[in-house]
């Protein structure tokens, strides 16, 4: 049997080399940013209230909601990697923010039950292998009526052109398979439903790499990776890579992902 013991890490233990990420896409700002204007509106903090943010990284999120709860409230984010964790300190003691940055993960939120008027977890479920445990997690911290919203990517519904369909299919495959929980973005509003919150709205946005870089840091590792199993040689990789840099120079390529957001409450 698998050991889910919270552990102090992004990742789960068992996936702990998977490091794909959305991020992993360059130049994807303006769909980031799009996603996480309609996560703050979906959330809607009022003054006074408490906020969380899971995997809060650097803490960007977690300084935006103190504000928005202003000096009567309480922002706080969670986040197990210890590096992030004192940059995101270091930077709420420069910035003179009331944001409050703690040690933890998506298993075992150390909380106690019915404390949080909104939740936010960002890009965190695709790297768990009991999505249900943490949306488990979310729904007990969560007062009567708090909302939460979780967000994650469906990789299913990447797009990479041009090239070979069938060594471009090939490499997305590769990708799915390297990712611990590669259809996170799905399986949200039932995720939350089974923890016992109502989904109350699905939000999506396509994150679309610049299309002037070409295949881009992701496609290429996921390519190499692709090589490296034997599921394309090496000169077809070879072959894809140059395909897309020759539709970045003549402006036919896309490269994408879906974002799925899920907004829900506690009742």
């Amino acid at each position: 049997m698998t050991d889910y013991t919270p552990r102090p890490a992004r990742f789960d233990q068992a996936a702990r080399d998977q490091l794909i990420d959305a991020h992993d896409l360059e130049v994807t700002q303006p769909g980031m940013r799009t996603l996480g204007a309609w996560s703050h509106t979906a959330l809607a903090l009022r003054a006074g209230e408490s906020a969380l943010d899971i995997g809060s990284g650097t803490g960007s999120e977690v300084f935006t909601f103190a504000e928005e709860v202003g000096s009567d409230g309480t922002a706080v984010g969670v986040e197990p990697d210890p590096n992030l964790l004192a940059s995101a300190q270091r930077r709420a003691v420069e910035s003179g923010s009331r944001a409050t940055f703690v040690s933890g993960d998506a298993y075992g939120l150390p909380f106690g039950a019915d404390t949080f008027d909104a939740v936010l977890c960002e890009r965190v479920f695709q790297h768990l292998t009991a999505p249900a445990r943490a949306a488990g997690e979310i729904a007990r911290v969560l007062r009567p009526g708090g909302r939460a919203v979780v967000v994650d990517c469906d990789w299913a519904t990447a797009i990479v052109h041009p090239g070979n369909p069938r060594v471009v299919r090939a490499v997305i495959d590769t990708l799915i398979s390297s990712t611990t929980n590669p259809l996170s973005g799905r399986r949200l509003a039932g995720l939350l439903t089974g923890a016992g919150l109502r989904v109350d709205e699905i939000g999506s946005h396509a994150l679309v790499q610049d299309r002037t870089v070409g295949a881009g840091a992701l496609v290429r590792r996921i390519a190499d990776l692709a090589a490296l199993r034997g599921v394309i040689t090496a000169a077809e990789r070879d072959q894809l890579l140059a395909d897309l840099q020759a539709g970045a120079d003549r402006g036919d390529i896309h490269i994408s992902v879906t974002l799925f957001g899920a907004l829900a409450h506690k009742a």
